[in-house]
């Protein structure tokens, strides 16, 4: 049982729409707050797209998926788990990044993430943009080694530079963990690849390091219990990193995002397949590319929030199923 003080605000004690936003209403617990490191599970903003190249706007996202958050309530409504009850969870706050530095800011998402982690905190991450995923697995790296990764996403994000040599792009972010041995490729699954391609080079580089690449025709055709055991035995026992674009999801279900493709599962399947993570040895894990321009209505925010809470549930040891 958690401490009472990690417990979210229940919506019978304070309207869902009042008070000041934290991320599932929880309490919110900055590096050098005395609570702090009685945390165990941390949410952190990275309000950062400079890795975009088309559609801006993620930079937004954590603040939005915060406000879509609110509606989080203490009780899976399938299982029953009570994350908050089983680990101490808190929002961290967000990085402050440096929107005209690319390097800059990356150094300071890892300063952030390694205070994080030296108190004994496992980071859930709000993007921000895909390029945020680098270095946040460069901290988790100098504690855990190369990790392995289950990655739902439309785009394989292994390219290796953008306008003749940009290397730090939200399509390079993984490319550069292999390269930098943050991850063990062979041990690296990519759900729900689809989209017309520049060329092959991204999946080139995929086949000839051993990372596995489901496309988007084999997951509908297969169904996402029978992908899924597969992510589980691609990943193993071993320490894992999920990161979870939410333009995997079609855009008819996730609009707001800069990089949408057609195709793509909807949004039950968009939780279906958090759920079967249960038993994974999850050490963090992210949701990026929520871009509120592109989310008139919200729900976009809703359902990566709605999806944070899922990872949520199966990184305390609470299956959703």
């Amino acid at each position: 049982m958690s401490d009472p003080f990690f417990h979210p605000v229940s919506g019978f004690d304070l309207p869902r729409f009042a008070g000041v936003p934290t991320f599932m209403r929880l309490p919110y617990v900055p590096n050098g707050h005395e609570r702090f490191g009685d945390v165990q599970i941390g949410l952190i903003g990275v309000p950062w797209d400079s890795g975009t190249t088309n559609r801006p706007g993620p930079r937004h996202g954590p603040r939005q998926l915060r406000d879509a958050s609110t509606m989080i309530r203490a009780q899976h409504a399938i299982s029953g788990a009570r994350p908050f009850e089983a680990a101490n969870c808190a929002d961290l706050g967000d990085v402050g990044p440096n929107p005209a530095d690319i390097i800059d800011s990356m150094e300071r998402i890892t300063a952030f993430y390694d205070a994080a982690l030296a108190a004994g905190i496992t980071p859930l991450t709000a993007g921000g943009d895909h390029l945020t995923s680098l270095p946040v697995l460069r901290s988790l790296a100098k504690v855990h080694g190369p990790m392995g990764m289950v990655h739902f996403d439309s785009h394989t994000d292994l390219m290796n530079s953008y306008f003749g040599g940009t290397i730090y792009t939200h399509g390079t972010p993984f490319r550069r963990a292999v390269e930098e041995g943050l991850l063990d490729p062979k041990r690296v699954v990519q759900i729900g690849i689809r989209g017309t391609m520049y060329d092959t080079e991204d999946r080139d580089f995929a086949a000839a390091n051993g990372i596995r690449l489901i496309l988007i025709e084999e997951f509908h055709a297969r169904g996402v219990e029978d992908v899924m055991a597969e992510a589980r035995a691609i990943a193993g026992s071993g320490k894992t990193y999920v990161s979870y674009d939410i333009d995997f999801v079609d855009p008819t279900f996730a609009p707001g995002t800069g990089t949408p493709e057609v195709g793509g599962p909807n949004s039950y399947q968009a939780i279906q397949v958090c759920r079967e993570l249960a038993g994974l040895n999850i050490i963090g894990a992210d949701m990026v590319e929520v871009s509120p321009p592109f989310d008139a209505s919200g729900g976009t925010a809703f359902l990566g929030a709605s999806i944070l809470f899922e990872l949520l549930c199966v990184m305390t040891g609470q299956s959703g199923d």
